[in-house]
């Protein structure tokens, strides 16, 4: 086996939780090292972006419609890019208690900690110069990091767009484990990001790239710009544009070459002191990607939902996501239809994430554990694979190919899955999103292990968004006892893994704190 994959695989089972230990940590929170969760870069040219929050946008139900009718295409300005950064990665609320603040993001993050930052290389984009930028969403501002030359050439109608990933700021709380949640993070970003666009008419697309030209692109290897403790590494290159064909022939070589030799601005210092994880810089740089044909990640394509209704505006439901803390365990009963549309918004038929799905207290509903198979070419691996008395009985639904496996009362093992959290039990359904593991990273590499990750990320961002449409809640659990999870549903190889989990109810509203209208300075 190759050094990298048995890097992923020593990483991924030194760093689970159980019952007999958690992933290492401090076990504590160090408030005086609490990084900074915004990134800045001091003497940079800055263009302020203007707010939409009174933009009209579709309705939500409308930007995911092949229907003509509901087609817009919003230029490429400064009115829609700012838009585009806005309703994805923008700051969505301030909550107050007492003396403290803090902000919310459109996209989710564990411990709303951060890591994921984005860059535009712009070029004709009307009232914002063409170069390299940095979006700082504190401010909702472009940093310039270099201007382009006249050499500068993308796709007509288009833009790049580069996510990027600073570990240290999830490793301040979850230590070991951090490496997991921060490319969570980078899935819901790439989502938020897909839906935001989708909402000017846009399409994206994820380019393949060799990690160390997309960090001599973006600039995060001009290592005297950075504080070594806190590395920023890139994630993915992202196509976005206008036109519904994406010519994704991406020359990385001659857009660097229109760039200046070293770029403008040196990155703020986001803590004082910092404890060192090693094993978080060997699974970075094992998971780094120099082999392009290997390097072939493809966004899930999620089917039409046949379930959803007219709701709420697509900005308001994104601006009112939130990630609930509390489930209302007596009022956690939802409709069968709810049920669908939401996990009907993540129907696939070409991936490798399966969703175990634990329901609780769905109307017309057995109370039991179910499977939604993504993926049917995986059915039988799957029956082989898991437990000899699940029934696969198949469900009467067109959300996906939902199989009921056993009825039982799970929320005892869902709690105890879900380390002790009640909110895994008190919701109407909790799931685990199990991986096509081995064969995978067999194929393709140690970096697929990063992918597996986003994809988990993007469905629990699209889940967020679905349940929001609905006024329900959901929260993305990234603490849970994976061998357990597998135990239970008799999974006893590296065929699947559990990599993230999910609980959707009806949340209950903390009185205490207050909330404001994010950019009131402005």
């Amino acid at each position: 086996m190759n050094k990298n994959l048995n890097m992923v695989y020593t990483y991924h089972n030194e760093t689970k939780h159980s019952q007999q230990r958690y992933a290492k940590s401090l076990g504590y929170m160090d408030w005086n090292t609490q990084p900074n969760p915004f990134r800045a870069y001091s003497n940079t040219q800055k263009t302020l972006l203007p707010l939409s929050f009174e933009n009209n946008t579709l309705e939500y139900s409308q930007i995911f419609s092949n229907s003509k009718d509901n087609a817009i295409q919003a230029p490429l300005c400064i009115e829609s890019i700012s838009q585009f950064f806005q309703f994805s990665l923008g700051l969505a609320a301030i909550k107050e208690f007492q003396d403290q603040s803090w902000a919310l993001r459109c996209n989710a993050s564990s411990g709303n900690l951060h890591p994921t930052e984005a860059y535009i290389i712009a070029n004709d984009i009307q009232n914002i110069p063409n170069g390299l930028h940095h979006y700082a969403p504190q401010n909702h501002e472009l940093e310039l990091l270099s201007k382009a030359d006249e050499n500068l050439e993308l796709p007509q109608n288009s833009f790049l767009l580069a996510l990027s990933s600073i570990v240290w700021r999830e490793a301040w709380k979850y230590g070991e484990r951090a490496w997991r949640y921060t490319q969570l993070d980078c899935g819901h970003a790439l989502k938020a990001l897909e839906i935001s666009a989708s909402i000017l008419g846009w399409k994206i697309e994820v380019v393949n790239t060799k990690d160390s030209q997309l960090q001599n692109l973006i600039g995060v290897d001009q290592i005297s710009r950075y504080v070594p403790e806190e590395r920023e590494l890139t994630d993915m290159l992202i196509l976005v544009s206008k036109d519904e064909n994406i010519n994704s022939t991406i020359d990385i070589k001659a857009i660097r070459s229109s760039l200046e030799d070293n770029y403008e601005g040196k990155a703020n210092q986001l803590s004082h002191s910092w404890h060192p994880w090693d094993i978080l810089e060997k699974i970075e740089d094992a998971t780094l990607s120099e082999d392009i044909e290997n390097k072939n990640y493809i966004n899930d394509v999620y089917k039409q939902n046949p379930y959803r209704e007219p709701s709420k505006s697509a900005k308001d439901i994104v601006m009112t996501r939130r990630s609930a803390q509390i489930m209302d365990k007596d009022d956690c009963t939802i409709t069968k239809k709810e049920f669908e549309t939401i996990i009907g918004s993540v129907k696939s038929n070409n991936a490798f994430v399966h969703l175990v799905t634990f329901v609780h207290s769905v109307e017309d509903m057995e109370s039991g554990l179910y499977i939604l198979l993504r993926n049917n070419t995986h059915k039988e691996e799957l029956q082989n694979l898991l437990k000899d008395e699940f029934l696969w009985e198949k469900v009467d639904t067109e959300a996906g190919d939902l199989y009921k496996l056993k009825a039982d009362d799970y929320k005892f093992i869902t709690k105890a899955i879900s380390c002790n959290q009640d909110i895994a039990a008190h919701g109407a359904f909790t799931i685990g999103m199990i991986a096509q593991f081995m064969e995978q990273l067999e194929n393709h590499g140690a970096n697929r292990y990063k992918e597996l990750y986003w994809d988990c990320g993007a469905i629990g961002q699209q889940l967020y968004l679905e349940a929001t449409s609905l006024n329900l809640s959901a929260t993305g659990i990234g603490c849970f006892l994976d061998d357990i999870l597998h135990g239970t549903i008799g999974l006893n190889t590296n065929h699947y893994q559990s990599l993230y989990h999910f609980t959707i109810g009806r949340g209950m509203i903390d009185t205490r704190l207050t909330t404001k209208k994010p950019y009131e300075n402005r």
